[in-house]
């Protein structure tokens, strides 16, 4: 073979070899590598050569929060119960080197290391206990499983219980319970809309009856103010009528001091007096017969009236 061959055959191969040896990281990724069976170091986000026949690649491991949902596993309360308990645990690879050589699938270590957790704790409560207190549950296997995967390189981020499920009966008791609960809910919030709607039309009853009263007296107030205007009214009519004959008889008087009348005048007056004053009921009237006297007797009227 010719040497200038052989030489770019060489070339070519070494190209190959070194493109081939040439590795990308992908981002939340991470490249576990090994030197002669040795673990060498962790290859993060970028470009990394390899060195040919003396390193390789021991695991890829992602970095993203990862979520495994594990099978129900009966477990026993504290008075005696068996239940159905699955769970999701929410985890994080935070050292690939841990997690390359600290457990043997560590994804199978994890759940049964979550069953035997869920079991310790289950068994020291009861059963409404445990209904009651996923929050506690999930925050006791949390924690548990958190220390134990440390020297994993595993960061355990979140537990939750994802199904409770009691034996058959213990339901069916369950939900006589929950309706026999409802109903007495029911029929306490029936009662007490019966009583509010009572204490309403009372209270509307009693509110009606004082306006009525209030409308009452001030209807009283203003019967009795009107008749007390009215007789107002009246007193001061009578009143001023009475002002009013009495300043004509003056005005009369006056009018009569001022025409100085004779004496046939005012004997005709005392003769219409004497005639009012018999008034036409079988008055006896005596005239003097002595018209001089009953002239003189107008006379002293006139006097009279004069001072």
């Amino acid at each position: 073979m010719d040497p200038l061959i052989a030489f770019l055959i060489l070339i070519l191969v070494v190209i190959v070899l070194i493109i081939s040896n040439i590795k990308i990281v992908p981002q939340s990724k991470a490249f576990v590598i090994e030197r002669l069976g040795a673990y060498s170091s962790t290859w993060q986000t970028g470009i990394h050569v390899k060195i040919p026949f003396v390193e390789k690649i021991a695991k890829q491991v992602s970095l993203k929060e990862q979520i495994v949902d594990f099978p129900p596993q009966p477990v026993i309360t504290k008075d005696n119960v068996t239940m159905q308990i699955d769970t999701i645990v929410f985890f994080q690879i935070t050292d690939p080197r841990l997690y390359a050589y600290g457990v043997e699938r560590p994804i199978m270590a994890i759940e049964n290391l979550t069953a035997t957790t869920l079991r310790n704790i289950i068994g020291d409560m009861e059963l409404d206990h445990t209904l009651t207190s996923r929050d506690t549950v999930n925050a006791k296997i949390r924690g548990i499983l958190d220390e134990a995967t440390d020297p994993w390189g595993i960061k355990v981020n979140r537990v939750e219980l994802k199904n409770i499920l009691p034996p058959k009966e213990i339901q069916d008791a369950m939900e006589k319970q929950m309706k026999a609960e409802r109903e007495r809910r029911e029929a306490i919030l029936k009662a007490e809309g019966e009583k509010a709607s009572t204490v309403l039309v009372a209270e509307g009853k009693k509110e009606s009856q004082i306006l009525q009263a209030q409308a009452d007296k001030e209807s009283a107030i203003l019967a009795a103010e009107a008749v007390k205007e009215a007789k107002i009214k009246e007193a001061e009519g009578e009143a001023d009528a009475i002002l009013k004959v009495e300043q004509a008889k003056a005005k009369a008087i006056e009018l009569i001091n001022t025409a100085a009348p004779k004496d046939g005048y005012l004997t005709i007056k005392s003769l219409e007096a004497f005639e009012k004053a018999a008034d036409g009921k079988a008055t006896k009237i005596i005239i003097p017969s002595n018209l001089q006297s009953v002239a003189g007797l107008a006379a002293g009227i006139k006097e009279v009236i004069n001072n």
